[in-house]
């Protein structure tokens, strides 16, 4: 059951936004990936809104092939637990959530790295689990190619167990720190981890006290059969491409499900699927806005990006951007779930592979919304209210503009119809703010709830 009938917020950071074409509109500033003062003021865009959290997506390489890589700017970032520790400094109350794969770190690294995260930013820090999706991120570890896409979810598992008990390593309360006897901690209340899996081995303590929000929330994006399951297990907040009401309320239902078969109280698994919204106070100037986007694309960038998307599996510059779109294409050891979500779109829209490339290129799966403010809200309260989203993850097509417009006109019809706060009021942390529990250290006797 929801604790609250308003919904969650994130937004998507990004150097330009989320339409392939951001970057080359004149509304976008051209600046580094670096550049923090950039991010800083998105950030406090979205902050001063209230949202939940701003999320940061990651790659270890450049995944896309080099005929397009030149055009395609989503790869070009900086890393994401750095990015955020410096915007932890220029915020106070948003989440931050860091993108970082379990293929190719180990637990240690992690584990370390976010509880600093979470310290830094006093319990604001999540960490958005994924596997690594690409040969090429392969290659840049001493590999070839990846491993089977189910085999990472089972070194996914074994790396957040490891994780979560690096966390419990140290008791909350294990610091004394008591200058008159000269104990800095009670050894008593510090605990080796000792963890040996098919994949890591893990001795401990973790060499930083516990974090604040017990452990940094879990972030997942499983939508794969492998995907949902790792989902329902360990995942607080899922971000999942979910373009149509009724796919939506497929996947949060079955999520939800199996979240309680694991027994999970399925309030503490919030499903937030991501939304491009493009605004106009007509819906005539954002038909328009999205026009002009899609006029900046190169048509190299278009068939690249859906061809990746795909799963590298077809050759999109030799096949008839005419004809329609087949059922079904040779199974993917990237992500297996968006060539699924792309191709039963397109059978049910009985796309061309012309008008499916453009799709991939305007919104990547997710739900895009064209419309005035109104138009907007009304659709993100019916995927609401109809159980298909706890919240969005929103993806402004360009940035800061397209933040701007959902955040002045979007926004304020949200609250006037009761269904997204107006200010930051559930604690400091982001636990707190998305209603989630403290969980309990494995190896102490008592843990808190928020």
């Amino acid at each position: 059951m929801r604790e609250t009938e308003e919904m969650k917020l994130g937004l998507y950071l990004s150097r330009a936004g989320y339409h392939e074409g951001a970057w080359l509109s004149p509304s976008v500033p051209s600046i580094r990936t670096t550049d923090i003062d950039h991010y800083a003021q998105v950030a406090a865009i979205a902050e001063d809104a209230a949202f939940h959290f701003v999320f940061l997506a990651d790659h270890q390489g450049v995944i896309n092939d080099t005929a397009t890589a030149a055009r395609i700017s989503r790869d070009y970032a900086s890393e994401p637990i750095s990015l955020l520790s410096a915007l932890s400094a220029r915020t106070r109350h948003i989440g931050l959530i860091a993108t970082a794969t379990t293929t190719y770190f180990q637990p240690y690294h992690l584990a370390r790295m976010f509880a600093s995260l979470d310290h830094l930013s006093g319990g604001r820090a999540a960490w958005n689990v994924v596997t690594s999706a690409s040969d090429c991120e392969a290659q840049n570890f001493g590999g070839k190619e990846l491993p089977d896409h189910d085999e990472r979810y089972t070194q996914a598992r074994e790396f957040v167990d490891a994780a979560k008990g690096l966390w419990d390593s140290w008791e909350d309360d294990a610091f004394i720190r008591d200058k008159e006897s000269g104990i800095f901690a009670d050894t008593r209340k510090v605990h080796l981890l000792n963890y040996k899996g098919k994949y890591f081995s893990v001795r401990g303590p973790l060499n930083i006290a516990r974090p604040p929000q017990g452990h940094p929330v879990l972030v997942q994006a499983g939508a794969s059969e492998a995907g949902i399951a790792f989902a329902a297990e360990v995942g607080e907040v899922v971000f999942t491409a979910e373009p149509s009401l009724e796919s939506g309320s497929r996947y949060y239902a079955r999520l939800k499900e199996e979240a309680r078969a694991f027994g999970r109280d399925e309030g503490q698994v919030l499903v937030m699927p991501g939304i491009v919204p493009i605004v106009g106070r007509t819906n005539q100037e954002a038909a328009d806005k999205l026009r002009i986007l899609q006029s900046y694309v190169h048509a190299d960038v278009l068939i690249g990006q859906a061809q990746l998307w795909l799963g590298s599996v077809i050759d999109l510059r030799s096949v008839n951007l005419d004809s329609l779109v087949p059922e079904t294409l040779p199974q993917t050891n990237f992500i297996q779930s968006r060539q699924r979500l792309l191709l039963d779109l397109a059978g049910r829209k009985k796309f061309t592979w012309r008008q499916l490339i453009r799709l991939v290129s305007d919104s990547g799966g997710h739900l895009m919304v064209v419309g005035t403010p109104d138009v907007i809200a009304n659709t993100m309260i019916d995927v609401f209210e109809h159980r298909a989203a706890d919240g969005f993850n929103v993806l402004p097509a360009t940035v800061p503009e397209g933040l701007n417009d959902f955040v002045e006109l979007v926004v304020p019809e949200l609250r006037r119809r009761g269904k997204f706060r107006s200010r930051y009021c559930c604690g400091k942390t982001l636990r707190e703010n998305l209603g989630l529990k403290r969980p309990l250290n494995r190896f102490g006797q008592a843990g808190t709830s928020c």
